[in-house]
């Protein structure tokens, strides 16, 4: 007959994941005739856990590669985008043994630039991006195990059993390397 104990560990109770697209107008000091290159670097990011959710605050440099004055000049254009994304939880377990929560946020697609514009009217470029995040909470979690009563003989037998066929396996590897 087995008996079950609790167990209180850290374990992830809540994830999420999120994937944004976002349009962004950067100024030009001249009004751009041809984009000729979009990049987007130095990606820097924040979460924190608000209510049910993991928000992320971050920015990244939105580099653009224009020509103007009709193809006969270039500059680069730089501007730092600052954004929000609110990644909504799945709750695993709603047990919590206490309210302090680690909030991990890992980046799966680093922000990338898919489409680069010069719009109608102005010195303005439009620049389409996307990311996505995975966000997990680890907190204090009660886990129910089975106990099974085996006498420490059986458990002796069993690990000496399986030493030595890992014994065995190991030198058979070992000789088929030679």
């Amino acid at each position: 007959m087995s008996q079950y104990r609790e167990i209180i560990t850290k374990a992830v109770v809540g994830k999420g994941r999120k994937f944004t697209q976002s349009t962004h107008t950067v100024s030009a000091q001249h009004r751009p005739t041809s984009v000729l290159g979009c990049w987007i670097i130095n990606h820097r990011y924040e979460a924190k856990k608000v209510d049910r959710s993991v928000e992320i605050h971050g920015k990244y440099d939105v580099n653009v590669w224009y020509s103007y004055n009709d193809n006969t000049k270039t500059e680069v254009l730089t501007e730092t985008v600052s954004y929000t994304d609110v990644i909504p939880l799945k709750y695993r377990n709603e047990e919590l043994i206490s309210e302090e929560q680690e909030v991990i946020a890992r980046v799966v697609q680093q922000p990338n630039c898919l489409e680069c514009t010069i719009a109608s009217t102005g010195n303005k470029v439009t620049v389409e991006v996307e990311r996505e995040f995975i966000a997990e909470v680890i907190g204090e979690t009660k886990v129910r195990i089975a106990v099974v009563d085996t006498s420490s003989e059986e458990v002796d037998e069993d690990i000496e059993a399986e030493l030595e066929q890992l014994d065995e396996e190991l030198l058979q590897e070992g000789s088929n390397k030679n």
